[in-house]
């Protein structure tokens, strides 16, 4: 068959790491989508925040369980001085929730808008802006971490 022929493509071409599930083909309800975008969501606003230049969120779950089993997050080496990738995990933890319901919600991933991403990968398309796409505002954040460095 041809599903799940495109995994790497459809995310990072091999620059980033993957877990091995394939997007097309599933629906929202499927962590195997519906993390990865969130997890892409949760990477890409602790950059845009400054928290950390590069950055990986892995999240796993088991089958029936509804929190994630684990979270963990590397910004290999380049998170904002004095803070470690605890503190980004913790981060995470308070501004993401990754209950599949939870994803399939705050990215809106019951519109229709998967054929579209069926072509040209789903992460970095600026020409449709899916909803993990656009990061969320962790000013609040930033500036927490700014006044812990102060004292």
């Amino acid at each position: 068959g041809l599903t799940g022929r495109k995994i790497i493509i459809d995310t990072y071409g091999g620059w980033g790491a993957h877990g091995g599930g394939a997007f097309s083909g599933k629906d929202s309800t499927k962590v195997d989508r519906s993390a990865a975008y969130a997890a892409r969501w949760a990477a890409k606003s602790l950059v845009h925040a400054g928290l950390c230049q590069r950055c990986l969120v892995q999240v796993s779950y088991a089958i029936g369980v509804v929190q994630p089993l684990s979270l963990f997050v590397d910004s290999y080496g380049s998170a904002m001085p004095g803070l470690t990738d605890e503190d980004l995990c913790d981060i995470v933890k308070r501004n993401f929730d990754f209950r599949p319901g939870c994803i399939q919600r705050d990215l809106e991933l019951k519109k229709p808008q998967f054929q579209k991403l069926a072509a040209y990968g789903h992460f970095g398309r600026d020409d449709l802006m899916p909803a993990w796409e656009v990061v969320k505002d962790l000013e609040d954040e930033v500036a927490e971490a700014k006044k812990k460095l102060s004292k």
